[in-house]
């Protein structure tokens, strides 16, 4: 009986402890939600960014996820085949208007690019509820919901060289994405996103990696960013981070209230060239 009891208690310690401690995941969405406070979206701006050339883009069902189907939005450039392909991931606010337009830039500049959705057809125009969402993903379903966009744009439309990109919530994903199929995805761009730093984690990794950072940002702060680095260079991963002066979290997002345009045109020149060099 003492046993029993010893051992109803040490579970029960375990229990608080791990309660107490949290998730990774929760205090990143918390530290987005004190980043996030008094943003919202605006009137979008993301065509100041100039694409290559004419696209076409459509609402597509790429996935089935735990009985659910997921459509999401796909864009190519118009009369080309056989383009490399990027899989795209939004922000905490969801696959808004503002992803619809950044996933046509990136067709314009030659790519195959499907916008996943991760809130299961939802879209946040305030903070509280954009943390709402971003709470409610399940991580499994998630990645499940990344592997089958993966196989879609494979498969279905017989792309290749694959990339990933993300910003912010999708920042996040786009990382987890590639540790999850280190051998498929060809290119990786995490816009101020969730990092990892166990070294042999990042070993797994067999693609380059871009990091787009705002010094100014208080919930990836430049001290994680720089061990994340230092963690990349010593799993031996070809990377390229950059920190921008005078820039916060979602510093890159035209259609929110944080657009700092010097750093975000900046930023994207590097992921055009970035992309370019490790996809084409």
């Amino acid at each position: 009986m003492h046993q029993v009891r010893r051992g109803i208690f040490v579970m029960g310690l375990m229990l608080l402890l791990a309660a107490c401690s949290g998730s990774p995941e929760k205090d990143f969405i918390d530290r987005m939600d004190r980043e996030h406070e008094g943003d919202t979206p605006v009137e979008n701006a993301a065509q100041d960014i100039k694409q290559s050339s004419e696209v076409s883009g459509e609402e597509v069902q790429y996935a089935t996820v735990n009985g659910k189907e997921i459509t999401g939005y796909l864009a190519k450039p118009e009369g080309k085949t056989n383009d490399p392909g990027i899989i795209v991931i939004h922000e905490w606010w969801g696959l808004n208007d503002n992803i619809r337009m950044m996933t046509d830039k990136l067709a314009g500049e030659g790519y195959t690019a499907l916008a996943v959705d991760l809130y299961k057809g939802k879209v946040a125009e305030s903070p509280d509820s954009a943390g709402t969402y971003a709470r409610s993903v399940d991580d499994e379903e998630a990645l499940d919901n990344l592997t089958q966009a993966y196989a879609y744009l494979n498969t279905k439309q017989g792309v290749d060289n694959i990339g990933v990109i993300g910003w912010c919530f999708g920042g996040a994903w786009s990382l987890q994405t590639a540790l999850a199929h280190p051998q498929k995805i060809d290119a990786t761009v995490i816009y101020y996103g969730r990092l990892v730093t166990d070294t042999a984690k990042l070993k797994t990794l067999e693609m380059p990696v871009l990091g787009i950072f705002g010094e100014e940002d208080g919930g990836i702060p430049p001290e994680k960013v720089k061990e994340f680095e230092s963690a990349l260079n010593e799993a031996g991963v070809v990377n390229s981070i950059h920190i921008y002066e005078g820039a916060g979290h979602a510093f890159a997002n035209p259609s929110g209230t944080r657009y700092v345009e010097k750093a975000a045109k900046d930023a994207w020149q590097k992921t055009v060239r970035f992309l370019n060099e490790n996809l084409k």
